[in-house]
């Protein structure tokens, strides 16, 4: 591995010509790396446990793992960083099912994915590196590309997904449905996850992106998704965290009104560095949707409700961008104006979603599910990256042995924005070969880290 960093940073300073893709074509290969893993013998390990006293510290590992085998339209990347996503966390807490299901169904498909039907899980769904390998049918990227990944893994055999990828019967997340994630040394990905790495951004700045910003981009912006334009009002619930952190730029970037949900006068200040004005403090202002576990409290969807039109000059919220789901799915139904648009995802305080259908049937609103995106869609959020109109949201870098950590960190949401993690990189600030355009942008960069 030190001969390939010392090619990767050598290479910092100059473009990918012809010799250097040569050079690192060249590059021997290590017969194994190091990668974060889960392992299928411990997956009965939190059994009986609430969620929230799952530990990921006592479930990820640090492991030497063999380099698994290069196929048809895959490339092998050198992982210089990566990030830790929610994801991460579900698959260190074994919720809501063990991912070790997901690879044995994977391994079913094709002598090709057998392959990551493992007793061992690399995890990790980001990752800014440099490529080592590309197989056979690959001609847009060559060894010595600096590269991000997106996390749609698609096969694309059926005519379903051709018009939307995220359709395809096929489709999953890698790194969390696939083995060999990017939370390692070295990832296996497919050609079609590659989107070239923004020039101005570090490279832990560069993978944190990915997931979140892709997932936010079709939820929001893109026709799959609430199709957000000019001067929508936006609720926005965990405004400064990971998925909400990208939104909330979305919504600023397009013209909307943001009105940022969060749960600290830190993460408001946070709102407001991006240029947010209206901010909701949830736990300062004491809503609680819930009576008891089994009973909502209608009153307080209108307090909600009541406040928003504070925000917006009597206005009620043309979308709300969902993500907690059953805590808060109630009232994000009963705020939305009359055909208005609840896009949704994830659910990370539970899947079970409960609402009033009154408020959605008779006001003719409409419930979106979004998933990820697709790779047409996660190219335009990654370009919108590279030409400086969105910003990684990055608040703390990790190194691969702290992982554990930082997914206990994310799972206790005591994180803000995005938390990176360190692969190859020797240290942080490394990557960047635009330094005019990084210099235009430099607090935008570090918003998340000044807070």
């Amino acid at each position: 591995m030190k001969e390939i960093l010392d090619a990767i940073l050598a290479s910092d300073s100059s473009d990918n010509s012809d010799r250097s893709a040569a050079d690192f074509a060249a590059l021997p290969l290590p017969e194994s790396y190091r990668g974060i893993t889960v392992h299928k013998d411990e997956a009965e390990m939190f059994t009986g446990l609430d969620s929230r006293d799952k530990d990921p510290r006592k479930s990820l590992h640090l492991d030497d793992v063999p380099v698994p085998e290069l196929g048809p339209g895959e490339a092998l990347v050198a992982v210089m960083a990566s990030s830790v996503n929610y994801n991460s966390v579900w698959t260190s807490i074994f919720e809501p099912v063990s991912t070790f299901s997901f690879l044995e169904r994977y391994g079913k498909l094709s002598p090709l994915t057998k392959r990551h039907d493992l007793p061992y899980h690399v995890i990790g769904s980001d990752l800014a590196g440099v490529v080592l390998r590309t197989g056979p049918g690959v001609n847009a990227w060559r060894p010595g590309d600096k590269v991000v990944a997106h996390c749609l893994s698609v096969e694309l055999e059926s005519s379903d997904g051709h018009n939307d990828t995220m359709l395809d019967p096929e489709q999953r997340i890698w790194g969390f449905e696939t083995n060999f994630g990017g939370l390692a040394e070295i990832a296996l990905v497919k050609s079609n996850q590659l989107m070239p790495k923004p020039a101005h951004l570090s490279w832990e700045e560069a993978a944190a992106p990915g997931l979140v910003n892709s997932t936010a981009y079709r939820q929001l912006v893109s026709r799959n998704g609430a199709g957000m334009k000019q001067g929508d009002n936006v609720l926005i619930w965990g405004a400064s965290g990971g998925l909400g952190s990208y939104a909330t730029q979305f919504a600023l970037a397009g013209g909307a009104n943001p009105i940022c949900v969060v749960s600290s006068d830190k993460k408001a200040d946070i709102c407001r560095a991006m240029g947010a004005e209206a901010i909701i403090d949830r736990n300062a202002e004491d809503y609680k949707f819930w009576k008891d576990e089994h009973t909502q409290d209608p009153r307080e969807w209108k307090r909600l409700g009541k406040r928003i039109r504070e925000l917006t000059g009597g206005e009620d919220v043309d979308i709300v961008f969902e993500h907690p789901g059953r805590e808060t799915f109630g009232a994000s139904v009963y705020v939305t104006r009359k055909g208005g648009t609840i896009v949704t995802c994830a659910s990370t305080s539970g899947y079970t979603h409960e609402y009033d259908n009154r408020y959605l049937w008779m006001s003719l609103k409409k419930i979106v599910g979004s998933h990820f995106a697709n790779y047409r869609e996660a190219w335009e959020a990654n370009r919108l990256v590279a030409k400086g109109k969105i910003h990684p949201t990055l608040s703390k870098t990790y190194t691969l042995e702290e992982t554990g950590q930082a997914a206990y960190d994310v799972h206790r949401n005591l994180h803000q924005g995005k938390v990176g993690v360190l692969a190859l990189a020797p240290g942080e600030g490394l990557g960047v070969t635009d330094h005019e355009m990084r210099e235009k942008h430099l607090p935008a960069i570090n918003r998340f880290r000044n807070i």
